[in-house]
């Protein structure tokens, strides 16, 4: 009868690598960085979530990219289209620099394992939805919905593809399933009627997002703003 007797090895400065394993594994880390780092897109100007007040660059780029590439794939599954997006201002954690845009950049923006997710949610719950937007008064990226404050900060509207919120309606928001769960404090999400998983995930996306267009241009709108 054999006996497996396992121990507790320390890994620190003092521990050495193996030559045979390094030369094994080189031609395939030379091979990782080069798809990593290849072009995939080109940016004209740096792209960041902290260059605007309500909304930014990157949020609305993000926003933007979660409605267009989710969309399709809800409608295929569900003969269903997206109403809005709602991600979360946190959860994007780099900016896009000047010059070329690579798969190791959608890891820099998105290094979680989130995925995409579509809910499904009264009319009610999208004005505590709105709520959240107005209390927390941060740039959390939004798209297919405008938000517009009054000077004071308080509400002033709010619609949905440019049509009041309906009580009586059910809307299918895009987001990530950290958010599902209420992260960021987003609760509303927890009166959701059905959850949809794409099991698409949010760098995935970016990934294939960036090698079908040419050039990342995103702009500051009016989709989430204080009137002055």
């Amino acid at each position: 009868m054999s006996k497996i007797v396992a121990s507790q090895v320390q890994i620190d400065s003092s521990s050495t690598t193996s030559d045979s394993v390094e030369v094994f594994l080189d031609p395939y880390s030379k091979h990782m960085n080069q798809v990593l780092d290849s072009a995939l897109a080109y940016a004209p100007k740096k792209i960041s979530k902290g260059d605007g007040e309500y909304n930014t660059t990157a949020g609305n780029l993000l926003a933007d990219i979660m409605l267009s590439q989710t969309q399709p794939i809800f409608k295929s599954r569900t003969g269903k289209n997206i109403d809005f997006v709602l991600f979360n201002h946190g959860g994007i954690r780099s900016i896009l620099s000047k010059g070329k845009v690579s798969a190791r950049n959608a890891y820099e923006v998105m290094p979680f394992e989130n995925t995409v997710a579509v809910v499904a949610l009264k009319g009610s719950s999208i004005h505590d939805l709105v709520s959240y937007l107005v209390q927390t008064k941060r740039a959390h990226p939004i798209s297919g919905m405008q938000v517009v404050l009054n000077r004071d900060g308080s509400l002033k509207s709010a619609t949905i593809q440019g049509k009041p919120i309906d009580d009586s309606r059910v809307y299918y928001v895009t987001t990530s399933n950290y958010l599902v769960s209420g992260g960021d404090n987003m609760i509303f999400f927890r009166e959701a009627l059905e959850v949809f998983e794409t099991d698409y995930k949010i760098r995935n996306m970016l990934i294939d997002y960036f090698g079908k267009v040419d050039t990342l241009n995103p702009k500051i709108d009016d989709r989430f703003i204080r009137l002055k």
